[in-house]
């Protein structure tokens, strides 16, 4: 059984694909993705693919999600054009958001994280209107990494506990979100990991819960995911003060506009 057959076996049909999610499905699927309108009726699952997110964050989610075969995966953005992450790796969003709207009810949405990407999003008034529309409706609001910020900034995490990259991780808190420091935290329908690989944990944690234990757990076998890192240095606290003061420096600047721009948002959703 080659790859494409075990995907399909495991119920892979019709997903939303990109190159840098995977670069097997998506040479065999580019000629067969459907459009909004000949898709079939499997609801959405809308992971917005904005300009200057981090690239794992969204494709290592999406290699989970595609593989659940309940929705119809969507990378949603303005237009189909490419947009470009943090490392310059272009991805090709399937749909706009009028797309997205008209393909399906949105059952899911989900955003990855970034640094200036995602400060925009923060502001950005489609972006919010998007998530503020389709938020009180959707089984599940998920993000990773940064990606929590938006959704605080859309006014999604106001009486939550969630999680983001620890570098704004205490940020949530302006958002009236209770910042927890652990790598996935589900409360009620939302359902936030950490810093970028955390994001394959919340995948497959909500997968777990969409399609069960045992199909959730084929996932990660068929992404072989079982992190053996050759460091103990994925956390502050295992990274040691010197790695942590270093990476701090790299993000003041980053952090310096997250001040800036937090208040700014939670004011306009806590009305503070």
């Amino acid at each position: 059984m080659n790859r494409r057959e075990l995907l399909s076996a495991m119920g892979v049909t019709g997903a939303a694909m990109t190159a840098g999610a995977s670069m097997a499905r998506a040479a065999d699927s580019v000629s067969a993705r459907p459009s909004p309108a000949t898709a079939g009726s499997k609801p959405v699952l809308a992971m917005i693919a904005y300009p200057g997110m981090f690239p794992l964050d969204l494709v290592g989610p999406e290699a989970v999600f595609a593989g659940m075969g309940t929705h119809r995966v969507g990378l949603v953005w303005k237009t189909r054009e490419p947009v470009r992450s943090t490392s310059g790796l272009a991805i090709l969003p399937t749909m706009t958001f009028e797309d997205a709207e008209r393909a399906g009810p949105i059952d899911i949405v989900f955003v990855p994280g970034g640094t200036v990407g995602t400060l925009a999003c923060m502001e950005d008034p489609q972006v919010l209107g998007f998530l503020r529309r389709h938020a009180p409706t959707a089984s599940y609001v998920t993000s990773v990494c940064t990606g929590s910020l938006v959704l605080g900034a859309a006014g999604l995490l106001n009486g939550y506990r969630a999680t983001s990259h620890w570098v704004v991780r205490d940020r949530l808190a302006a958002f009236g979100a209770t910042p927890v420091e652990t790598r996935v935290v589900e409360d009620r329908n939302r359902v936030t990991g950490a810093g970028v690989t955390a994001g394959i944990d919340m995948a497959l944690t909500l997968a777990a819960r969409l399609v069960g234990e045992e199909h959730a757990k084929a996932l990660q076998l068929n992404i072989e995911y079982d992190p053996d890192p050759p460091f103990d240095a994925g956390t502050p606290q295992g990274a040691g003060r010197g790695v942590v003061h270093h990476l701090s420096k790299v993000y003041a600047p980053f952090i310096d506009q997250v001040d800036m721009v937090v208040p700014r948002a939670a004011a306009k959703v806590l009305g503070s």
